[in-house]
């Protein structure tokens, strides 16, 4: 276990900025409550994450579903879909060409790979039918302020009705998790619907996370009891990265997640060390802008 170092005493005082700019995503306050520690290598020292082939895929697939619904109504076909396949790839690339390396990482060759992300393309259309979506949103950003903090996110599919009744809809290349970790899943859905509840003034009346890996659709139905409790929730998660970043008290927390962690060399659960703190630790732990771009997998 580290020790405990007060952060404060270790960096110059004016390098705490006069303003800051608080600022938490659902993946963010999921790493917090995942593992402290986590959340400082993400946050505050930005280590690099090696992607990994699953979560290419389901960046490519996302990116398929988003731009299907380009097409006009009657030519959302799954043979459409998967057309889209290749050339959503090739705009990936042009971003991160180092993408390119992880086909084969399980295995498998090319033509397996894009099959497999076909085959989740596939099964969206057996649990949804998008000639008869018309979705008011896709890949929506949202923000709202909370008592001084900004809630922001991005939300895959926003479904509106008359009677303002809104649907949220995320996507999970995934299986549906067991109800071990469900609560994250769900915790994430209820994030969004706070920030829309606090800036449109309207309780969603679903959350749906299709997961695409066993063809399962879960549903939620909202209330403002429980973006209430979401909100209480958020703040204390907060309120407890706020203590971590002026105490340096960035503890670890074993658990079953760890089998998946990149930083497990730096870990003191493993027998390692954390990295020293970056100079405007403190700064960066509350305000993640100040560091420049966003955090991996920042949602």
């Amino acid at each position: 276990m580290d020790q405990v170092t007060d952060v404060a005493s270790q960096v110059p005082a004016d390098t705490e900025p006069r303003q800051l700019r608080p600022a938490l995503s659902p993946s963010r306050a999921g790493d917090f409550m995942q593992c402290p520690l986590l959340y400082r290598f993400r946050v505050v020292d930005r280590l690099p994450e090696e992607p990994s082939a699953a979560a290419a895929r389901g960046t490519l697939v996302h990116s398929v579903l988003e731009r299907l619904f380009d097409a006009p109504a009657a030519e959302r076909t799954v043979e459409a879909a998967i057309a889209l396949v290749a050339p959503q790839w090739a705009a990936l690339l042009e971003q991160e060409p180092e993408l390119a390396t992880l086909i084969g990482e399980e295995g498998t060759d090319e033509q397996t790979w894009f099959g497999d992300a076909a085959e989740l393309v596939r099964r969206w259309f057996a649990l949804e039918d998008p000639t008869r979506l018309e979705p008011a949103e896709r890949e929506l950003y949202v923000e709202a302020d909370v008592d001084g903090l900004t809630l922001r996110g991005y939300i895959d599919r926003l479904d509106e009705a008359p009677g303002d009744l809104l649907r949220v809809v995320d996507y999970k290349t995934g299986r549906s998790p067991s109800e071990l970790f469900e609560a994250k899943a769900l915790f994430q859905m209820k994030f969004y619907a706070l920030v829309l509840w606090r800036t449109r003034g309207v309780v969603p009346n679903m959350l749906q996370l299709v997961y695409l890996g066993n063809s399962e659709i879960v549903r939620y139905l909202p209330d403002e009891r429980d973006l209430l409790a979401t909100e209480r929730k958020v703040k204390a998660v907060w309120a407890a990265i706020e203590r971590a970043a002026r105490t340096g008290d960035w503890r670890p927390h074993r658990s079953k997640l760890c089998d998946w962690c990149s930083h497990q060399a730096l870990c003191p659960e493993f027998g390692g060390t954390p990295p020293p703190l970056p100079p405007d630790a403190l700064g960066v732990a509350l305000d993640p802008q100040r560091a420049g771009a966003a955090s991996p997998a920042d949602d």
